[in-house]
């Protein structure tokens, strides 16, 4: 007997549609990898060109002369490819990371008694190789805020400084090392010049030959141009200053830094949790029954959740300053840096998130204005990131420890032959035979 198996117009269409289910489910699947895709594109920055950093600067004999002997401020800053673009992987992997395979060079560790009771201290490096000058040179360096020269962007650089042929000296903030306690109920602030002062006068003391050259990190640059900008005699045997990262003025950078784009509130969250720690790691010292300092300050502490509220609760009142904006006024650096006649280089990066481009028109018009003064943006860097690399994995050394030291290296050149040029009857800016022929 034969069986004929019939079906129904439904079942048919049943069957008819089944075997389209999967492509439905493919292209669900392939827009959905679309979407992961194009949103890490955009977190990335993948499609960001690469580019020279965009320059500042009066066209001089001098400015001229870097630029050609420091190459790395005119060729392609050139990030790693896969994550280098974007501004807070930079800035991540600098705070969480510091440096790769970050050297360990060792270091003299010197106290210096301050006039107030506090003891400043930093390390003293000397120098791995002759300087290619044949001078003895200093690099007189400050760390960003909380740091200190144990840091592995701080190690790294100093590292390569020495191999250079420069004695290093790098300060290390008032409190902010964990093994040293405070002598007074003071730490380190925004603006506060004093152990960096102190720094360089016991290098011109114990050094009398030597020629420095000023280094400062973020916070570190603020003080490092505020210092030089105070007065004309801290001017005195510095060859040049290189700041990087730094906000210029705190009372501007106030606003910025409580809006959530870029994600700057989460960072000075991140940042005021840190200086907590630093603050109750010295809770003795600071607020004891002698200090200024009192129960109430610490409570506010415990409950603050952004920079400027620990500004206005404790570090002002350091330095007796009546208001935040009073102490943020007194101790940003754009009311001194037109002070500075010494060649100075600053940086930044347009992805810096700590930094609003608002902040920018500050070093800007300062390089318009001033014949001494050199502006670097890079496109790409961070906050003190500047890693270079192929893909995936940084070079050891960074982009930012080339600058400087190349900076640094061409205006020891330009001294070196400096007074040969004017005893020729050249005019300071007028280029010389040097500076035709350097390679």
């Amino acid at each position: 007997m034969c069986v004929v198996a019939t079906m129904s117009n439904q079942e048919t269409d049943a069957y008819t549609i089944s075997p389209e289910m999967p492509a439905v489910f493919d292209g669900v699947k392939l827009a959905a990898v679309a979407t992961v895709l194009y949103i890490i594109v955009r977190c990335l920055n993948l499609k960001s060109p690469t580019a020279s950093p965009e320059l500042t600067y009066q066209d001089t004999a001098l400015n001229r002369f870097l630029l050609k002997s420091c190459p790395c401020l005119t060729k392609e800053y050139i990030p790693p490819l896969l994550w280098g673009k974007s501004g807070h992987l930079q800035t991540a992997l600098y705070g969480k990371l510091g440096r790769v395979s970050s050297p360990h060079p060792n270091g003299l560790r010197k106290f210096l008694p301050m006039i107030d009771g506090a003891t400043a201290t930093f390390d003293l490096f000397e120098p791995m190789a002759d300087h290619p000058t044949g001078d003895d040179i200093t690099m007189v360096i400050c760390p960003g805020i909380g740091n200190h020269s144990e840091k592995h962007y701080i190690r790294t650089f100093v590292d390569h400084s020495q191999k250079q042929g420069y004695r290093c000296a790098v300060l290390n903030h008032l409190g902010a090392l964990p093994n040293i306690e405070l002598t007074s109920p003071r730490m380190f602030t925004y603006g506060c010049t004093w152990e960096f002062g102190a720094m360089v006068g016991y290098i011109k003391r114990a050094y009398p030959q030597t020629q420095l050259i000023v280094v400062g990190f973020s916070l570190g640059g603020n003080i490092v141009c505020k210092f030089l900008g105070e007065n004309r005699t801290n001017q005195e045997r510095v060859l040049c200053c290189v700041s990087v990262c730094q906000g210029y003025s705190a009372l501007r950078a106030q606003e910025t830094f409580l809006q959530w784009d870029q994600c700057r509130r989460f960072y000075n969250f991140l940042m005021a949790d840190n200086m907590k720690k630093i603050i109750l790691s010295h809770r003795g010292s600071l607020f004891g029954s002698s200090t200024k300092l009192l129960d109430s300050s610490l409570s506010r502490l415990y409950t603050a959740t952004s920079l400027m509220q620990i500004d206005d609760t404790i570090m002002r009142k350091f330095h007796g300053h009546s208001s935040l904006k009073e102490y943020y006024e007194k101790e940003s650096c754009v009311h001194y840096i037109h002070n500075v006649n010494v060649p100075l280089l600053l940086v930044n990066s347009a992805d810096d998130p700590l930094v609003h481009t608002s902040l920018l028109t500050i070093p800007r018009t300062l390089a318009e204005k001033k014949e001494n003064v050199i502006f670097a943006l890079s496109l790409h860097g961070g906050h003190l990131g500047f890693f270079e690399g192929a893909v995936l994995f940084p070079q050891p050394l960074t982009w930012m420890d080339k600058v400087i030291v190349g900076y640094a290296n061409a205006m020891c050149q330009w001294e070196k032959q400096k007074p040969q040029c004017l005893g020729s009857g050249h005019t300071p800016n007028a280029p010389c035979q040097k500076e035709a022929t350097q390679s």
